[in-house]
């Protein structure tokens, strides 16, 4: 449920929210970069790339004596929402490494002006905890529940009322609320931030296994690369085709492998449920059976940050061992559901990652476009083009239309074990 929030603080974000959504896109340098832009890349003792600060992943479960010594010491109770159940999963596993805990009011300022924590190391969002109770102050204990579990304590460090415009404008480029983001620190967040320390002591019981990044790591073969592909919705054919051939990119091994990393956390309202993007998963990764692709699944809660997450995503899926990242076209994108317009340029997510790929010792994949064509199967765009050759294409539109119907979905456009999965909900969605 949405927590309610006044006329009087939306006025800000409705003031300005018919300022031109092309403005997004000027709050990011979209400038090409020129020359070699990939980082290098440092590995442990173990053969694999070092998590994010060069230090080791951040570990932040307790065991049975301290967690119970925690709670007695507790003073208030926060039950989480799904997005704030992520967060403290993120940060207790190490997925949010260096990160000990919720940034404080100074991290928080330093990564909205500059993108970066006090000491100056790159990150890509704030990550905060957010409440509506005024009386939680520096030196409290919080125990933090979700669904009926204790899952961690917070010390409470800093208290402050954050200026919300600011932080869309500098993380999101609007101030719209026509942006997903804009949308919910406006109207989900809680008035007041929280920063401190995480002790964690159990892992919010999720429905889909998020395995964390000690146990990924433990599951790719070391000394080789590991591209990332990050996903919110189904696979279908063409993101399958777009993943396998990076593989072929120059700046890949030729022993490496592809970890498809999909968040099953929150997304955007008219996503697909995660449950439900889980489950298409598992059939396809029975399915096509490649032992050159790996699966796990990221309990993290989609901004829609465009250029920005794209720095967020990639910081992650270093932590979880990947070398390599691939940046899709339009990667964390967001419509104005009134006028259609992008909030961001189809290549701001793509710049923006390359132009940090250095500082952040990863490399990048650039996502290419390939087509179905009627003569070679899939191609890329510009080898179809060339080549005079017959493409076929099917909208999103027309998908979801022919899925509703029943349909036959053609084989070209997607696996049928997907269909199958997708279909199941429609029916499920009707009753």
């Amino acid at each position: 449920m949405l927590r309610q929030i006044s006329q009087a603080a939306l006025r800000p974000f409705l003031q300005q929210a018919a300022a031109p959504l092309s403005a997004a896109s000027r709050a990011f340098s979209t400038a090409a970069t020129n020359g070699d832009t990939d980082g290098t890349i440092e590995r442990g003792p173990d053969g694999h790339i070092l998590p994010h600060g060069g230090s080791g992943l951040v570990n932040l479960m307790a065991g049975s004596a301290a967690a119970e010594a925690a709670r007695q010491r507790c003073h208030y109770q926060l039950e989480l929402t799904e997005r704030q159940a992520c967060d403290v999963e993120l940060l207790t596993v190490g997925g949010f490494t260096p990160l000990d805990g919720f940034m404080n009011e100074d991290a928080y300022h330093s990564v909205v002006e500059r993108m970066r924590l006090p000491s100056g190391l790159l990150f890509g969002l704030p990550v905060v905890m957010d409440t509506s109770n005024d009386a939680i102050k520096p030196g409290a204990k919080v125990l933090l529940t979700y669904k009926g579990q204790d899952v961690a304590v917070m010390d409470v460090e800093s208290h402050w009322q954050p200026n919300k415009v600011v932080e869309a404008s500098k993380c999101y480029g609007s101030t719209s609320l026509e942006h997903p983001a804009v949308s919910m620190i406006a109207t989900e967040r809680g008035r007041f931030y929280l920063g401190g320390k995480v002790t964690g002591f159990e892992l919010p019981k999720r429905v889909f296994p998020c395995h964390t990044p000690e146990q990924v790591r433990s599951e790719l073969p070391p000394n080789t690369d590991v591209v990332a592909f990050q996903c919110r919705n189904p696979i279908h054919r063409a993101h399958y085709e777009l993943f396998i051939r990076a593989l072929e990119a120059p700046n890949v091994a030729r022993d490496g492998v592809v970890l498809v990393h999909p968040t099953c956390g929150p997304t955007q309202d008219d996503d697909i449920p995660g449950i439900v993007r889980y489950h298409t998963y598992e059939v396809l990764q029975k399915e096509v059976q490649n032992p050159r692709v790996r699966w796990a699944y990221l309990p993290y809660s989609m901004h829609m940050a465009g250029p920005r997450e794209a720095i967020q995503h990639m910081i992650i899926r270093k932590n979880y061992g990947c070398t390599h990242f691939i940046i899709g076209r339009d990667m964390a994108g967001c419509k104005s559901s009134l006028t259609g317009e992008d909030f961001y340029g189809h290549y701001d997510a793509q710049d923006f990652a390359k132009a940090h790929a250095r500082e952040l010792g990863m490399k990048t994949v650039p996502s290419l476009n390939v087509v179905y064509t009627e003569e070679k199967g899939y191609v890329t765009a510009d080898i179809a083009e060339a080549e005079g050759l017959h493409t076929k294409k099917l909208s999103g539109t027309k998908f979801r239309q022919m899925l509703r119907s029943g349909e036959q979905i053609p084989e070209w456009f997607s696996f049928s074990s997907v269909i199958d999965v997708l279909r199941e909900h429609q029916q499920h969605q009707q009753q």
